[in-house]
């Protein structure tokens, strides 16, 4: 299994708030991660960076065990609040970064399935034989005025609260993250991105772009060169999977 990951600054921001990793285990199993973070006082880029490390401990752990999409979920439900409850913690103990959270989309593979645990509204996507689907849902306002039929998803694209989400890490006490598992087969990409890429990068051309013969890095490296080019106003973080039949790797 070939992975790349990437993250960049943008054109406009000051600092990346964004975070994100791959990590392996004994080449069976892969753990691919993308935090945005969020907060005053660069509080952002502590919450997205806590949730990656302590997944990258809990990872190097406890992944040994993991064999069926049922342990799959079983170990994100035991590492996400877990990390939820330390954000909370650290900004009770630092009163500067009070109110800072983080999006997240975690995809937790091996050679059969991916499951994907998502909060906020960073994305994943799978590039298959059945085409290029959108496998997360966003928890954001104008998501909730789409799916109510008050908004078209061309309003949704303009519209002035487009960055507000309705659930995000470390900001409540409660936490609830959506788990779905997707066929992970020879030949299937599988795209997790923040949304300073799917904000500015159409999903026909990161189909086209995943579709190329170029390696992972390239594929990685073009989508957020286009992000830039298009505006490049937030960060941009991208971890493009491979199975074996890819070429790249990270």
């Amino acid at each position: 299994m070939n992975a790349v990951f990437r993250t960049d600054r943008g054109r406009i921001r000051s600092h990346n708030e964004d975070s994100g990793g791959v990590f392996h285990h004994e080449g069976r199993l892969c753990l691919a991660v993308v935090a945005d973070g969020m907060g005053g006082h660069n509080a952002g880029d502590i919450a997205s960076r806590m949730t990656i490390e302590t997944f990258e401990k809990e990872w190097a752990e406890t992944a040994a065990h993991i064999q069926s999409p049922d342990e799959a979920v079983n170990w994100l439900r035991s590492v996400i609040p877990m990390i939820n409850a330390t954000i909370l913690q650290h900004a009770v103990e630092h009163p500067e970064c009070s109110g800072m959270g983080t999006t997240l989309v975690a995809a937790l593979c091996t050679e059969k399935f991916c499951t994907i645990a998502s909060i906020g509204d960073s994305r994943c996507y799978l590039q298959s034989e059945d085409g290029f689907t959108q496998v997360t849902d966003d928890h954001s306002l104008v998501n909730e005025l789409v799916k109510s039929g008050e908004i078209t998803k061309e309003a949704a694209e303009v519209h002035p609260r487009k960055n507000v989400l309705t659930r995000a890490l470390g900001t409540d006490e409660q936490v609830t993250v959506d788990y779905r598992t997707v066929m992970f087969e020879p030949g299937d990409v599988l795209l997790l991105c923040s949304d300073g890429l799917s904000n500015k990068v159409t999903p026909a051309d990161m189909s086209h772009i995943l579709h190329s013969a170029e390696p992972l890095e390239e594929k990685a490296d073009t989508l957020i060169r286009m992000a830039n080019q298009n505006g490049g106003e937030d960060n941009i973080t991208v971890v493009i999977l491979g199975h074996g039949a890819e070429s790249g790797s990270g």
